[in-house]
């Protein structure tokens, strides 16, 4: 037995669509298969997790322990696009600033989970331990350097970006999700 699946084997999955010469780890997790689609010529290493409406094109390498969280939005990787070890992708996420859960075990009545497509144009690559939030684009051409947090879409072609955010108090919680916890503790 290899480390990868046969193409027998990825057929049972129920994938949207997978072409030919996909090398995806027996060690990686797919979730809602049936919005995942995959070009020709797609690695997909250990550890990798995928969860939604996911496109990978041609020629795109994910490597280990990378995560492509796509909740009700999408997420597509055009041709000759790499998502390095440790970097993940989110075109949905909870709301942080206290308003409503950040947690999707609670009901949906107290959850605003905040998104949009992500999209990841031809020949670019997204360094180790880089972080994208859901809207952004990131250009044709463009690399992302180790460490980044993306929450803005990188515009200029063919440039390398760079840089980390410094975690800092800029501002107070707000506490409203207790109020929130009351609400659906009574609706059980």
């Amino acid at each position: 037995m290899t480390s990868f699946y046969t193409e027998d084997e990825l057929r049972t999955f129920g994938f949207k669509k997978y072409g030919k010469n996909c090398l995806i780890s027996r060690k990686a997790s797919f979730y809602g298969a049936e919005n995942i689609s995959f070009g020709n010529n797609v690695r997909i290493d250990d550890f990798c997790v995928l969860s939604g409406n996911i496109t990978i094109e041609n020629y795109v390498h994910v490597s280990a322990w990378a995560g492509m969280f796509a909740g009700s939005y999408r997420i597509v990787m055009e041709d000759f696009t790499a998502l390095s070890s440790r970097s993940v992708i989110y075109a949905e996420s909870d709301d942080f600033s206290g308003n409503n859960f950040a947690n999707s075990i609670v009901p949906d009545i107290a959850r605003k989970p905040l998104g949009g497509d992500v999209f990841v144009l031809r020949y670019a690559v997204i360094g180790t331990s880089c972080t994208v939030m859901p809207g952004v684009t990131i250009a044709r051409g463009v690399a992302v350097g180790a460490g980044c947090l993306v929450f803005k879409s990188l515009s200029k072609e063919w440039f390398r970006y760079i840089g980390m955010t410094s975690c800092y108090a800029f501002m107070p919680r707000s506490k409203k999700m207790l109020e929130l916890e009351k609400l659906f503790n009574n609706i059980k």
